[in-house]
């Protein structure tokens, strides 16, 4: 809320460019561009720090170019004003990494205007149809609240609906819960706790089997690990090691060849999906 987090305001695309060159002259291989609405960079009432004229997609190009800058990405974007130039940087631009985290909240139209997010489930899913002709491998992780004031059953099935159609990769849920001050603590009728709770349990198992389906797919395929660092667990035998494929998704890898990884952009060849996680074998020699 604006309330809480104050106007918003851009920072120039100098100041941007300059912190990004500098990281990827000291080694980052990855840079994450973050705003609490991406789409709306560059649309201040003023803009003191200069860079008039300088939209989001200028800003993902302008990054994208710095040599030495393996993968790119970008969070959150807001479904109401993505602009097409963004949704065709994701075909366009080869370190823009294929995933992207988007909003949805709920499946039904009547929530959604309940909640205030001006877009409705077929802007969302133009969106969508959009972005995989730009990007036919793209990851569509979202957040998804159930139990808001009025949501009935026939709303939930619709968001149920909303999350097979898209096929979410991942997704954050939770309840709804009243706040001081927002419009919706004041809206009726409430959702029963007993209900709510009922509804995310369903929803998160839906999301559980979409992401297992996801993540086998996967299996099989070559990709490109950005390791991070050792795994949280090891088992006896070879190091593993953890890391992210293009798309975000967490892979780990035994290696038994005595260099540190971390940091390294190593080849893989995915063999098993867990719940949240693949398996890799290390297919070629790191960069």
């Amino acid at each position: 809320m604006p309330y809480t987090r104050g106007r918003q305001k851009s920072r120039s695309p100098e100041a941007v460019l300059a912190e990004c060159r500098q990281r990827v002259e000291q080694g980052a291989r990855e840079i994450t561009l973050l705003g609490q609405n991406v789409n709306s960079y560059g649309l201040d009432p003023s803009r003191p720090e200069g860079g008039a004229g300088v939209g989001f997609a200028d800003l993902l190009r302008q990054v994208a170019a710095l040599p030495g800058l393996a993968r790119l990405r970008f969070t959150t974007s807001h479904p109401k004003d993505i602009a097409g130039e963004v949704v065709a940087a994701f075909g366009e631009l080869p370190n823009l990494c294929p995933a992207l985290h988007l909003p949805l909240q709920s499946g039904s139209d009547a929530m959604l205007k309940r909640m205030g997010r001006r877009y409705d489930t077929a802007r969302y899913l133009d969106i969508v149809e959009r972005l995989r002709r730009a990007r036919p491998d793209i990851a569509l992780s979202t957040d998804l609240i159930v139990g808001f004031p009025g949501e009935s059953e026939a709303d939930f099935q619709a968001t149920l609906d909303m999350i097979r159609r898209v096929g979410f990769e991942s997704s954050f849920s939770f309840k709804y819960s009243d706040r001081p001050g927002v419009a919706a603590a004041r809206m009726k009728p409430k959702v029963s706790e007993e209900v709510a709770a009922a509804r995310l349990e369903h929803l998160q198992n839906l999301q559980n089997t979409l992401t297992k389906d996801c993540l086998e797919k996967c299996v099989g395929t070559l990709t490109v690990v950005l390791i991070e660092g050792p795994s949280r667990k090891q088992d006896a035998g070879a190091l593993s090691w953890r890391g992210r494929d293009p798309a975000g998704r967490t892979v780990n890898l035994a290696h038994d060849g005595g260099a540190d990884l971390t940091g390294k952009m190593v080849p893989v060849r995915l063999v098993e999906a867990k719940k949240h996680s693949l398996v890799g074998e290390k297919a070629g020699a790191s960069w």
